[in-house]
């Protein structure tokens, strides 16, 4: 999959995301290991999910006021150069139109660098867990069903993105 990223200002001088991650990773580590010494490694995670769930609901949010002509999953799309950047992901698109955005992940360079940290049994709490949430905050009409990741052990990732307006209500 790959895209300009030049072409959508949402993504203009942004870094990728692997970078980032790399980044906010090393920052939460020493934090993380405190924590499960402190309150145990079960509350110490569900705070790290909570923590991490609103920060994407919020990245989001601050994309969604960024995107030209609205955000929905075309435009949703246009972003995911962001996460392949740096050969982050390689990816197998299934379908990719206005209301399915369906893809296969076959390698995960953010499972690998969380495993290198020796963060691998977070790893999922650090970028899995946020690609749903995400879309809270960016519209909360694209719903994500996934069913397996590499991260937790399975060949490949299957990200499944619909965008059904107003799915939400009654």
């Amino acid at each position: 999959m790959e895209s300009t990223s030049s072409a959508n200002p949402a993504t203009e001088g942004e870094i990728g995301i692997l970078q980032r991650r790399k980044i906010e990773a090393a920052i939460i580590a020493p934090i993380y290991e405190g924590m499960v010494r402190e309150i145990g490694e079960a509350r110490a995670q569900a705070i790290l999910d909570e923590a991490i769930s609103k920060a994407a609901i919020d990245a989001g949010t601050s994309f969604a006021a960024k995107t030209e002509g609205g955000a929905n999953l075309l435009t949703f799309q246009a972003l995911q150069s962001l996460w392949t950047k740096d050969d982050a992901l390689r990816v197998e698109i299934v379908r990719a139109d206005a209301t399915h955005f369906d893809y296969n992940v076959k390698r995960c360079r953010y499972a690998e660098t969380y495993r290198e940290m020796g963060l691998g049994k977070i790893g999922h709490l650090l970028s899995c867990n946020r690609d749903g949430v995400f879309c809270q905050g960016y519209n909360p009409d694209i719903k994500l069903k996934r069913t397996q990741t590499l991260m937790q052990g399975a060949d490949h990732c299957d990200f499944r993105y619909t965008y059904e307006p107003g799915g939400d209500k009654p």
